[in-house]
């Protein structure tokens, strides 16, 4: 009988095809039995994503960045479905986050790490 680990990885498979009904319903048998798995909820809410299945995937990121908060990974995630959704604001906001998450994690190994910029830098 597969395990929630085979449904994730059968999912993450199915993604990597770009078949994104087929990983979603394996992102979802892995949730059946794991139901606050950050890293699968994560990679539903991608797949919701690029299926177009916008509000469903924001709530699942949003769900993400409660399970896992210290995650820069779930803040950028959901940071790319506000942005499809249009709101800009809040992506950037989320954004933000992420970028301030990483940068405590690069403290941690490199002390002398600089903050992240406020945006991209712009050549002139």
């Amino acid at each position: 009988m597969p395990t929630a680990s085979d449904h994730y990885r059968q999912g993450l498979s199915h993604y990597g095809k770009r078949a994104y009904a087929e990983a979603i319903e394996a992102y979802r048998r892995a949730l059946a039995e794991r139901p606050e798995w950050s890293d699968c909820l994560q990679a539903l809410g991608m797949a919701q994503m690029h299926a177009g299945l916008l509000e469903e995937a924001l709530v699942n990121l949003e769900r993400v960045t409660q399970l896992a908060p210290e995650d820069p990974l779930g803040f950028t995630s959901l940071s790319m479905c506000l942005q499809r959704l249009n709101r800009i604001a809040d992506a950037e906001t989320a954004q933000a986050k992420a970028r301030m998450l990483s940068w405590k994690q690069e403290l941690k190994k490199n002390p002398h790490a600089p903050p992240p910029s406020s945006g991209m830098p712009v050549q002139t």
